[in-house]
């Protein structure tokens, strides 16, 4: 029974996640902290790494076979989010659980705050007119005009590695808010860019957690959850372009808000 049980929740993470543009570790993490309570949070985040990992390559994928992904900036921000997440992965060993989920959930409620705030901003791409100018068309006939500061999207994607690895994230909870207020990208672009950034930081976290025998008997169960996201993540890439990129943001918003209480309230 535990077997479908995982599966169910890969698919309703894996589909989730990608329609939000993240790998789904902000839904994983904590559902496997109420799963399993006697598991350390290196382990909790080795699961949910490898998870986020199998998540964003599907969903990258899918995204790709869209084009919606902005592959020169997924491949500059993936090339400094790395290191970070390396980082993050080798801090996450010196924390008791209660720190953990306290940091992790303060961090989802200053980020759904600023969303429910501001869910959108004018992607006219005359936001940053000496930022790096981008010009997408998307499979549906669909065309994106943006820029943005690249030295400030790379120091940006360090610090989002760092968080990834830390907290057992893919970072795109991270990311996508980031680059949509900060950077100025489109909703739709923002989440499939994401989702291929995510790839590379918690496969490079998840190695970390791997050599250091995190995976030790949870192998399986990470497998059946893996299975189950990348099914998942395949339908949330197809419906995503029906929902509007405003209910995008909100749905994103209410997620890290109903995550952050459940985790404080398990630290009191």
């Amino acid at each position: 029974m535990i077997w479908i049980f995982l599966i169910v929740i890969g698919l309703f993470v894996g589909t989730l996640g990608t329609i939000l543009g993240v790998a789904g570790g902000f839904l994983l993490v904590p559902i496997l902290l109420f799963i399993y309570p006697d598991r350390t949070p290196s382990i909790i985040t080795a699961m949910s790494l490898t998870v986020a990992f199998f998540n964003a390559l599907s969903g990258s994928f899918a995204y790709f076979k869209l084009r919606r992904i902005d592959l020169y900036s997924g491949l500059l921000f993936s090339v400094t989010a790395v290191p970070g997440a390396i980082i993050g992965a080798i801090i996450n060993s010196y924390l008791n659980r209660n720190i953990f989920q306290l940091i992790f959930a303060c961090i989802l409620f200053v980020a759904a705050i600023y969303l429910l705030i501001k869910p959108s901003r004018n992607y006219s791409g005359k936001n940053n007119s000496n930022g790096w100018e981008r010009r997408l068309t998307d499979s549906y006939g669909n065309k994106y005009v943006y820029s943005y500061n690249r030295i400030l999207g790379i120091i940006i994607a360090f610090a989002i590695g760092i968080i990834s690895g830390l907290l057992g994230i893919g970072g795109g909870i991270i990311h996508v808010p980031v680059l949509t207020q900060v950077l100025g990208f489109p909703v739709y672009i923002a989440t499939a860019t994401s989702q291929f950034v995510v790839g590379t930081s918690t496969l490079s976290a998840g190695i970390t957690h791997i050599f250091s025998d995190s995976f030790s008997g949870i192998a399986g169960e990470t497998l059946i959850l893996a299975l189950g996201v990348v099914i998942g993540a395949q339908f949330g890439a197809r419906i995503s372009h029906k929902i509007p990129a405003a209910v995008i943001i909100r749905i994103l918003a209410i997620a890290l808000i109903i995550v952050a209480l459940r985790l404080l309230i398990s630290t009191i």
